[in-house]
């Protein structure tokens, strides 16, 4: 009797709403950042319309077939980042551990992200805009104006000179030290920005897909109307033509430099958020005949989309600013927070009613970091539960070990908003969440899933979850393109990896490389270490392990196909082929 009662407690792992709140939520994860702040920049630099090039070659080979792997997998086995390895291949479970160290990592630092958006924000509804002159008890004699400075303004004036808004940014929100070692004080400003943004990320998500589901219809989608207003403002200053065709205009002779297809390839894994699970337990929450099929080219679509258009209002703007000062459009165009928080300020600061723009700037920032951030946490969330479902699937249990998650990784991060905060930021971004690593787990997971589990297997699922025929082109991709190119990749990341540096000026010693390195083979080293482990624990002889770790759980069989269908759907292919 005591058993029934402790049963009747456990709660129900849930499913999404309805199929929208799926595709907003994907939608939200998979549309970040990185596509405003980094696409456009990596288009203008590695030789404007050429680079979409490569970049259509690793969303055809790598970016799609992974995003409907993962995606598939979840859905099938209904089960979280971890636990689906343990259906699909035992083997292969330390995938599932790395890819969520990867977003624990990530939670950690795009939280700081959006805590310093929020501090421009704020400063937004100030009567004038505190980037916009230098007036200020923060600014230094070196400062300038640039807003004030007309089309014959001296190039050669600007040597020794600074922004406003770059003193702004490194002087006043960061207090920027000397370097890693000088790690100083605690920026209190920023502290309590970070404090809202956990409070705000843990109510989003605290009731798992019930209230997620609700909260991405609204951050999911509102950010396309505030990109949807800054493209139309962007696009009618003076100017604008100019910073769209430095955007587009090919230069076809990049194609043959190795470091473009390097680029792309790195922006094609971060942007679809392949590798680390986040897809298979978005997934594993939709009913089982949902058409993850077509949501996800829709999705795909979408993302890809997204980045091209967030191109135009970022370079039409910059096209402005470039026009305003009289200097070229490189000397302005910038990646990452430097296009964020210094670049599109100064740019909004010499337009009428620039307070209206930077409002809605930083609110889009926010609301495209907000999702991608909470849906983060969900997928760790909802990855520690599913190991342990009878524990963790009680009232109130999920709540505390959310509160419990989120002041771990708090007071794991504070050293980020110190005056030498900045630095550390830059070693977890740069090591932590490296591409490479991301790379090295897709290699492994093509591998796993398309040669022991089976890229017939999944291709059948498909069949019998979607009742549509997926094209034979993604059995090639699991098989052969994908691990192939993904392994490719990573091993040209390794041969031209170049030190981190911040600031183009600023080495950092020797132990911050060292450290950085533990951070990035943190999440590789469980791939091969679990394999291990698993194979030394094993009963019976080396080979007996290694095909029972490599077979799939005995639940996880076509629930409504037998095997001899599967068998008429392959002569169907062969069929279709020889036609």
């Amino acid at each position: 009797m005591l058993n029934k009662d402790k049963q009747a407690k456990v709660e129900e792992r849930g499913h999404w709403g309805s199929k929208t709140e799926f595709l907003l939520a994907v939608a939200g994860n998979v549309v970040g950042l990185g596509n405003v702040w980094r696409f456009p920049y990596l288009c203008y630099k590695n030789g404007g319309g050429a680079f979409l090039v490569p970049y259509l070659v690793f969303v055809v080979t790598c970016g799609v077939p992974l995003f409907l792997l993962e995606t598939t997998i979840g859905q099938y086995t209904q089960e979280g980042g971890i636990t689906c390895w343990r259906k699909l291949c035992p083997l292969a479970e330390g995938i599932g551990y790395g890819g969520q160290l990867i977003l624990l990592y990530s939670c950690m630092t795009y939280i700081i992200i959006l805590c310093w958006a929020l501090l421009y924000l704020v400063f937004s509804f100030s009567y004038q805009l505190p980037w916009a002159s230098c007036n200020n008890y923060w600014n230094t004699d070196d400062c300038v104006d640039f807003s004030k400075q007309n089309n014959t303004f001296n190039g050669t004036n600007q040597t020794d000179s600074t922004s406003a808004a770059t003193e702004f940014w490194e002087r006043r929100v960061l207090a920027l030290s000397g370097g890693i070692e000088e790690i100083g004080s605690v920026r209190w400003e920023v502290l309590l920005c970070l404090i809202i943004m956990w409070i705000t990320c843990y109510f989003c998500i605290w009731k798992g897909v019930k209230s997620t589901g609700k909260v991405v219809y609204f951050t999911a989608t509102f950010p396309y109307a505030m990109l949807l207003i800054l493209l139309i403002r962007g696009l009618s200053l003076p100017g604008a033509l100019q910073g769209v065709l430095f955007y587009l205009l090919p230069e076809p002779s990049r194609l043959t430099d190795p470091q473009v297809w390097m680029e792309a390839g790195a922006q094609i894994f971060f942007s679809y958020s392949v590798g680390v699970g986040s897809l298979t337990v978005l997934g594993s929450y939709n009913a089982y005949n949902n058409n993850c099929y077509k949501d996800c080219l829709w999705l795909c679509l979408l993302n890809s989309g997204t980045s091209v258009l967030a191109g135009f209002a970022v370079f039409s703007v910059l096209g402005f600013m470039a026009h305003e000062q009289g200097i070229p459009i490189a000397e302005v165009a910038e990646s990452g927070p430097g296009l964020a928080f210094i670049a599109y300020p100064q740019a909004v600061a010499m337009m009428p009613l620039p307070q209206l723009w930077s409002i809605c700037f930083f609110v889009m920032l926010i609301l495209l970091g907000l999702d991608t951030q909470f849906v983060a946490m969900e997928v760790v969330m909802t990855s520690i539960i599913d190991m342990f479902p009878t524990e963790m699937r009680r009232p109130g249990r999920r709540e505390r070990f959310l509160l419990l998650f989120c002041l771990i990784c708090f007071l794991c991060q504070i050293v980020m908003i110190t005056e030498g905060g900045m630095y550390v930021f830059q070693m977890f971004d740069y090591y932590a969440c490296n591409g490479a690593c991301i790379l090295f787990l897709c290699v492994f997971e093509t591998l796993s899933l398309g040669w022991l589990f089976g890229a017939e297997r999944i291709y059948g699922i498909i069949k019998d979850m979607t009742g549509a025929h997926a094209n034979p082109f993604f059995k090639i991709c699991w098989l052969f393109l994908t691990p192939l190119v993904s392994l490719s990749t990573f091993i040209c990341s390794l041969v031209w990896y170049q030190p981190l540096t911040f600031n183009r000026w600023y080495v950092y010693p020797s132990w911050a490389y060292v450290l950085g390195w533990i951070l990035a083979l943190s999440s590789i080293l469980l791939v091969p270490g679990w394999a291990l482990y698993k194979l030394g624990t094993g009963t019976g002889n080396l080979s007996q392990r290694f095909h029972h770790l490599c077979q799939p759980h005995p639940d996880c069989s076509l629930t409504q196909k037998s095997e001899t269908e599967l068998q008429h759907l392959r002569e169907e292919d062969r069929q279709q082929y020889q036609k």
